[in-house]
């Protein structure tokens, strides 16, 4: 179903018309001014400039053509239309078609979310964590954010598969195979002469990975020979060798399996744990199209691609496909990537989501894969590169000593001081209250960062995130669980009570809160076009207020009038269920009680 405004913004467009303009300038907007107005229409003065008339004669033509319009209707849209001077387009929604609209949300299985006409086929590519390396807090931004556009876009009914892309190649796997060889020589991967089959049980702990892989790292920089050892390593484990493919696996397998109990503790789910490794096969047939066809040219020995453009403000470095040894790099396995996907799921569209920094890495990858033609021609890619998360001291966060934090520690500590503060409440019994703070913490976390604009880098606060008061996520689940308890006891009071229908508002309070409620499938639609989730924890706490405004002026359960009250409970459930669909899409849900 259509959103509040787009059929008050439709109502403009044929009053417009009606009047001699073009509709185009019926843009409807929420009023910048609640005080005078709930919508307005900004049209007639740009619309003075075409018809060399004053905006506020135009103002006048429009709103006369749309009186006709809403005295010939069954049901009035407009509680008020006025044109103010210098042409400003004053509205309000009459309180009967927006009762009538709200009933019409309550409805709908989607609650109003509206669903794409042409429904794409996207690949959000988003994670990114590297094998035998735990996460940390610097793979929250991409879990989380990628987490929630996934979500997002299903809603909207697009097919959106969520791919980890882990990074499982590279001189990193020739440097746990050589500290695995100097630790247990004696292994059968080892052994060039050996036939049999390689054992089913890994020979080392993720933990044991976890401090191999620092420790290998460091002695290579500092150990000549042992560092010739491991890019030897790497290249005999990319070139097939048996042994090291077998020990290859194994790390892989033991690394992905604590990936996804962690990842489990986020409420972050992949359909395609995908990896630079599954790009290799693509890449020697790339590279000789890229040769035969013009595109890649040798420079200095390296093979490159040449990407600027005349409309360029700043330098784009040409795309590096080889290196001079003849090695590869991200953008190749990238541009790989590109072609995997295309012969697998042929794309509508391609999703990134890395570290800002980024930023200029895939412009080179998505104009090579354009002027390469290595993408369809029709496939939409972006890039949503992301903000850093700092300590208060503005800095990217660290734990106390000064290292990065492990995300497992970060979580342990949010759910910490989430029970600690439901426990002071004591409205939970103590034997409830470390499941509800693991509920209600994840909320904390996962709102604190999505409440932040994507492209920014914001204040990483505990105190702050796990408040019940501001916009967090603890105060948008006792605002839930308030409106359940109230469900509850109206329930028990009137177990033999039908679903009422919403009457049209009785008072401001009551009608903000309506108002409040009808633009959730616009903001969703938009939120995503944009790739912009923090406009849904905006919705979502506007909501919220709303709602609790209207509580404290309204005495729901000691409502006398049986319709009035009745009314008041299903506004109160479209309330919590377009509340509970938004947090959803956010990646967390709410506690019954807390």
């Amino acid at each position: 179903m259509k959103d509040l405004i787009n059929i008050l913004e439709n109502e403009l467009r044929q009053a417009f018309r009606a009047a001699g303009y073009d509709e185009s300038y019926a843009k409807v907007v929420v009023s910048n001014r609640p005080d005078l107005c709930e919508y307005q229409c900004n049209g007639a003065m740009a619309a003075a400039k075409q018809y060399h008339k004053a905006p506020i004669m135009i103002a006048k033509d429009v709103l006369a053509a749309l009186s006709e319009r809403e005295n010939t209707s069954e049901c009035s849209v407009f509680d008020k239309a006025e044109a103010v001077n210098p042409g400003f387009i004053n509205l309000d929604a009459a309180p009967a078609f927006l009762a009538s609209h709200l009933n019409g949300m309550a409805e709908d299985p989607r609650c109003g979310i509206p669903q794409a006409e042409k429904p794409k086929k996207i690949i959000l590519d988003y994670g990114g964590p590297n094998v035998a390396k735990p996460l940390h807090v610097g793979h929250l931004r991409s879990a989380i954010i990628g987490e929630c556009l996934k979500r997002l876009g299903r809603a909207l009914g697009n097919e959106v598969i969520g791919d980890v892309h882990l990074g499982d190649w590279g001189l990193q796997m020739g440097l746990l195979i050589t500290e695995m060889q100097e630790r247990h020589p004696d292994l059968p991967y080892f052994d060039d002469a050996f036939e049999g089959e390689y054992p089913a049980e890994a020979p080392f702990t993720i933990s044991e990975l976890e401090e191999m892989y620092p420790a290998a790292s460091a002695r290579s920089k500092e150990d000549e020979e042992y560092r010739a050892r491991a890019l030897e390593a790497t290249h005999s484990l990319q070139e097939g060798k048996r042994g090291y493919h077998a020990l290859w696996k194994k790390i892989v397998e033991v690394s992905v399996a604590d990936l996804k109990k962690n990842y489990e503790k986020l409420d972050v789910h992949f359909d395609l744990w995908k990896s630079e490794s599954d790009a290799q096969p693509y890449i020697p047939d790339m590279v000789k199209k890229l040769k035969e066809e013009g595109y890649a040219h040798y420079d200095q020995g390296a093979l490159i691609v040449d990407v600027a453009e005349e409309s360029d403000t700043k330098e784009i470095p040409p795309c590096i496909i080889l290196k001079s040894d003849g090695a590869s790099l991200y953008s190749t396995t990238d541009l790989a990537t590109i072609v995997e996907r295309r012969k697998l799921f042929n794309p509508d569209e391609l999703i990134y989501l890395t570290d800002k920094r980024q930023e200029m890495h895939f412009i080179q990858v998505f104009r090579t894969a354009r002027k390469a033609g290595i993408a369809a021609p029709d496939t939409v890619m972006r890039h949503l590169g992301f903000g850093t998360m700092n300590g208060k001291d503005g800095k990217p966060f660290k734990t106390r000593e000064g290292g990065v934090m492990r995300l497992e520690y970060l979580i342990r500590d949010i759910n910490e001081e989430m029970e600690k503060k439901i426990l002071e409440n004591r409205n939970v019994r103590e034997e409830d209250a470390r499941e509800t703070a693991e509920i209600v913490g994840l909320a904390a976390l996962k709102y604190g960062d999505l409440s932040n604009q994507a492209s920014k880098d914001y204040i990483f606060d505990v105190e702050k995130f796990t408040s019940f008061e501001g916009n967090t996520g603890p105060y948008i689940l006792y605002t839930i669980v308030r409106i359940k308890s109230i469900l509850e006891r109206y329930g028990k009071e009137h177990p033999d009570a039908a679903d009422g229908t919403i009457l049209p508002a009785a008072g401001a309070a009551e009608k903000k809160l309506m108002l409040a409620m009808t633009g959730f499938g616009d903001v969703l639609t938009g939120a995503f076009a944009e790739l912009m989730p923090h406009r849904i924890c905006q919705f979502i706490y506007e909501l919220a207020n709303a709602f609790n405004s209207f509580y404290h002026e309204t005495k729901i359960l000691t409502e006398e009038d049986p319709a009035k009250q009745a009314s008041w409970i299903a506004l109160l459930k479209l309330v919590k269920r377009i509340m509970e669909e938004g947090i959803e899409i956010l990646g967390f849900g709410a506690p019954e009680h807390m």
